[in-house]
C-alpha cells in the first residue's frame, strides 16, 4: 500500500512538471502519507514565530501524536482523538497553573480511526470510521465506565475523506459529518458528502444536507442557533479556485458538490446539463482561500473574551497540499458585520514561513475558563491560548474568574417591580426545567455530581447570561426557552447566585 501510494506522489509530481500549477503537489509528505510529524514546537519560538492577537498568548499545553478533534469537559479536562493510533485521550486540567496539563492518560484504546468527539447527558460519543460509539463518561472523575455500544453502524467507509465528525445540536439531535469518497463524483450512497442526524439512541436516521464536499467541523452560532460547517473545496482546478467554504447549514439544503464550486460556479467535469441543480444550490456565507482546508469551527461563548470576539468563530486551517506554493497552514478568527458579511482575521499563525511548515492546525475548542485550545495532528500537540491584557485575573481550580476588586449590580436598570416579576417567572422556569437536578448538592439527580453556581454577577451581565442561556457550553443543554423567557431565567439566577 505505501508503495503504491508512494508511487502514486511520484506520479503527480511527474505531471506537475508539464502543469505546475493545477496538479502541483506540495505539502508534508510524508506526514499526508504516513502520518509523520514533526513533534511539538520548541518553547523559543511561542511569541516570536507561532504569534497570537495582541492581549492573548499561546503556548504548549499537551502532546497528543496525531491530535485531532477535542472535547473540553465541564472541569477543564481535554478528550483528544488519535485516529491512527486508535486512541482517545485525556489531558488533565491545569491546576497547578504552570499553563501545561497536569497529566495524560489514554481513555479508550482499540478503536476504528475514532475522530470526532461529543459530551451529552452522561455519554461520551466517538465518531469511528464506519460507526458512532458512546460509553459512559463521569466527567468529574474524568472515567469511562462499561463498554463503549455502537448505536449508528454501517456508515460509508474508506475513499479519500474517511473521517467522521459528530456533535449535538440545540435540538438534541445527533448531528454527524460524512465526507466524499473521491475529489469530485457522483456518489453511488447518497449519505456521502452529507451531514445526517439521529436521534441520541442512532435511531430515525436521516440526511440533514447534502451538496457538502467534506464538512469536517460544524458548530451553532450562539444567540441565533444557526448551524454552520466548514467544507474542503475540490482539487486539481488550480492555485486559487475553487474556495473552501463556510456554509450556513439548514435542513434540507443543497450546497452544490460536486456540479458547482463556490458561488454557485458549475464544476468543469460535472457541471454540464445541471443548471436546475445549481441554481436552487445554497451558496456559502463565506469563502475561505483555495485549499486552505478548513477543519475545526468553535463559537466563542465566555464572556471574558474583549469584545471583538464575543460571539466569533474559531477554525483551523489545516493548509494546502495542491498549490504551488504553501497556503494555509493556520487558525483565524471569523466576525460576523451588521450587514451580515463575515470577515476573517489571523487567530494564530507562524505555523507556515517561507515554506517551512512546523505545525497544522486541526480543531479548536473553548474551555470552562475561556481559554482557547488548539490540536495540531502534525505537531503532535495542543496549545492553549489565553488572555494576557494584564486585566484578566487567575483562575481557581474549577475554572471560574476570581473575583474583581468591585462588583456593579447587573440588575440596575430595573425597577423593583420589573426584577420582582421577572425573577418570579424565572423561578418558574427553574422549577419546570429540574434545573436543580444538575446545580443544587441537596436536589441533584441521584449519580449526578452538580455543579454549584455562584457569583455570577462577576462574569455576567443581564444581557450577556441570556444570550449564553441559547447557546450554553456543552454538556449543559439548551432549553426550548423564548428571548422574554432566557431573560427572566438569567433575572433569577443573577439575584439567587
Amino acid at each position: 500500500m505505501l508503495l503504491g501510494a508512494g508511487l502514486g506522489v511520484l506520479g503527480c509530481l511527474g505531471a506537475c512538471w508539464a502543469l505546475p500549477e493545477r496538479l502541483a503537489v506540495n505539502a508534508p509528505l510524508a506526514h499526508m502519507l504516513l502520518g509523520r510529524g514533526a513533534g511539538p514546537p520548541e518553547p523559543g519560538l511561542f511569541g516570536e514565530r507561532i504569534r497570537v492577537p495582541e492581549g492573548f498568548r499561546i503556548g504548549l499545553f499537551g502532546e497528543v501524536r496525531g491530535a485531532r478533534f477535542l472535547r473540553v469537559t465541564s472541569k477543564g479536562d481535554l478528550l483528544v482523538s488519535a485516529p491512527r493510533q486508535g486512541h482517545v485521550v485525556l489531558l488533565a486540567a491545569d491546576r497547578d497553573g504552570d499553563g501545561r496539563a497536569d497529566g495524560r492518560r489514554v481513555l479508550l484504546e482499540d478503536l476504528d480511526r475514532p475522530h470526532g468527539l461529543a459530551l451529552h447527558d452522561g455519554w461520551l460519543y466517538v465518531a469511528e470510521g464506519s460507526a458512532i460509539s458512546r460509553v459512559r463518561f463521569d466527567a468529574a472523575a474524568g472515567s469511562v465506565s462499561g463498554v463503549p455500544e455502537r448505536v449508528v453502524e454501517g456508515l460509508p467507509d474508506g475513499g479519500n475523506h474517511w473521517t467522521r465528525t459528530v456533535g449535538f445540536g440545540p435540538d438534541g439531535g445527533m448531528y454527524v459529518s460524512v465526507g466524499s469518497s473521491c475529489n469530485v463524483c457522483v456518489e453511488e450512497d447518497p449519505r456521502r458528502a452529507a451531514l445526517l442526524r439521529f436521534r441520541p439512541d442512532g435511531s430515525e436516521g436521516e440526511i440533514y444536507a447534502s451538496g457538502l464536499r467534506n464538512a469536517v467541523g460544524f458548530d451553532w452560532r450562539p444567540g441565533t442557533g444557526d448551524l454552520y460547517a466548514t467544507d474542503n473545496g475540490r482539487d486539481l482546478l488550480g492555485d486559487d479556485f475553487p474556495p473552501c467554504e463556510l456554509n450556513r447549514v439548514v435542513r434540507g439544503g443543497f450546497y452544490g458538490w460536486p456540479f458547482a464550486n463556490g458561488d454557485r460556479v458549475p464544476d468543469p467535469d460535472l457541471g454540464e446539463g445541471q443548471k436546475q441543480r445549481i441554481d436552487t444550490s445554497i451558496p456559502p456565507a463565506h469563502g475561505f482561500r483555495a485549499h486552505n482546508a478548513p477543519l475545526g469551527i468553535t463559537f466563542l461563548r465566555h464572556p471574558s473574551h474583549p469584545p471583538a470576539f464575543r460571539g466569533a468563530a474559531i477554525v483551523a486551517l489545516h493548509g494546502s497540499w495542491n498549490r504551488t506554493r504553501k497556503d494555509g497552514y493556520k487558525v483565524v478568527s471569523l466576525h460576523w458585520q451588521r450587514d451580515g458579511s463575515i470577515q476573517e482575521r489571523d487567530f494564530a499563525w507562524g505555523f507556515l514561513e517561507d515554506e517551512d511548515v512546523i505545525g497544522r492546525p486541526v480543531d479548536a475548542a473553548e474551555g470552562p475558563d475561556g481559554a482557547i485550545y488548539l490540536t495540531d495532528d502534525y505537531a503532535g500537540a495542543v496549545y492553549r491560548v489565553a488572555r494576557d491584557d494584564g486585566t484578566t485575573r487567575a483562575a481557581d481550580p474549577a475554572g471560574r474568574p476570581s473575583a474583581p476588586e468591585t462588583l456593579q449590580d447587573p440588575l440596575a436598570d430595573l425597577t423593583d417591580a420589573e426584577r420582582e416579576s421577572a425573577a418570579a417567572r424565572g423561578r418558574a422556569l427553574w422549577e419546570r426545567h429540574a434545573c436543580a437536578e444538575c446545580h443544587d448538592a441537596e436536589r441533584a439527580a441521584p449519580g449526578v455530581v452538580p455543579v454549584e453556581l455562584h457569583a455570577l454577577a462577576r462574569r455576567y451581565d443581564l444581557d450577556s447570561l441570556a444570550t449564553y442561556l441559547a447557546a450554553p457550553t456543552p454538556p449543559m443543554p439548551a432549553f426550548p426557552l423564548s428571548d422574554t423567557e432566557r431573560r427572566d431565567l438569567a433575572v433569577t439566577l443573577l439575584q439567587e447566585y
